[in-house]
């Protein structure tokens, strides 16, 4: 990730709108086809298809060795889980976590599903993670300061007794899908990196029930809780605006699924859309 902070034209901004609402669309139907007995390797074949079906590219497959479309983490995962042969059961929390290349500009966005009925303590830990992301996109104004983002963050969970991921951080986004600057999810006010109008930021809160403490397993990717407690990751591609953030990704596809299907996983309220 380099050290210039990258200001987009309102064309610009534009494109990587219309990257992130296709992320939100696969997405979506990956939603459509997640329940229990499911297998990860077959939700990441599902998004490849219909994102090279609607004219565009995986944003992580190839990209640092990433061998896949999608990554999805189950439980005590944190982030970067690995697609494969593992099948989904009930009560499994699930973030998936998807990127997209389109028009030379990319959208990045995750979503923590359900599996079936999951645990009232694990259904909160989802729900105060986005709400972290709703405090963080709040503070996403011109004139802030990254350390404005994290603070926010890092207040609500922790006031809700949750661990903050240090290792771990969101980014700016455009043409790269990791540009400057880091955006921490934790940090003081007034500290960081200035927030100016037209920065394309990913702010993704990565919350663990228990410990901030996480380890990375062996196959070099997957992070996990070190206290084998679930986390929850929720996922924004915003632009930074005076007054107020510009959401540019979407959970709303995602939801009206969630609230179609009769089987398979549930909605968490959704904060922001």
């Amino acid at each position: 990730m380099g050290k210039t902070v990258i200001i987009l034209s309102d064309d610009e901004v534009a494109l990587v709108r219309e990257s992130s609402l296709l992320v939100g669309r696969t997405l979506a139907e990956v939603a459509r086809h997640i329940a229990p007995g499911v297998t990860t390797g077959r939700l990441d074949a599902i998004a490849e298809e219909f994102i090279r079906d609607h004219g565009a590219v995986p944003g992580f497959k190839g990209l640092y060795g990433c061998p896949s479309t999608l990554l999805i983490s189950v439980d005590e995962q944190v982030v970067h889980g690995l697609p494969g042969d593992r099948a989904l059961r009930e009560g499994n929390v699930a973030s998936v976590d998807c990127g997209v290349l389109m028009n030379g500009f990319y959208g990045d966005s995750a979503y923590t599903f359900c599996v079936g009925e999951v645990a009232p303590a694990t259904r909160k830990l989802l729900q105060v993670t986005q709400e972290c992301l709703a405090l963080g996109i709040a503070a996403a104004v011109d004139n802030n300061r990254t350390g404005d983002i994290g603070f926010a963050i890092q207040q609500h969970a922790e006031s809700n007794g949750y661990g903050v991921v240090r290792e771990l951080v969101g980014h700016g986004v455009g043409r790269k899908l990791h540009e400057a600057p880091e955006v921490p999810n934790y940090g003081k006010r007034g500290h960081g990196v200035r927030l100016h109008s037209g920065m394309a930021l990913a702010i993704e809160p990565m919350i663990n029930m228990g410990t901030k403490e996480v380890k990375q397993l062996s196959d070099g990717w997957t992070v996990v809780s070190r206290d084998g407690k679930p986390s929850a990751h929720f996922e924004h591609t915003v632009v930074v605006r005076a007054g107020k953030a510009e959401v540019l990704s979407t959970f709303q596809y995602i939801e009206d699924v969630l609230a179609k299907n009769a089987v398979g996983s549930t909605p968490v309220s959704t904060i922001v859309k």
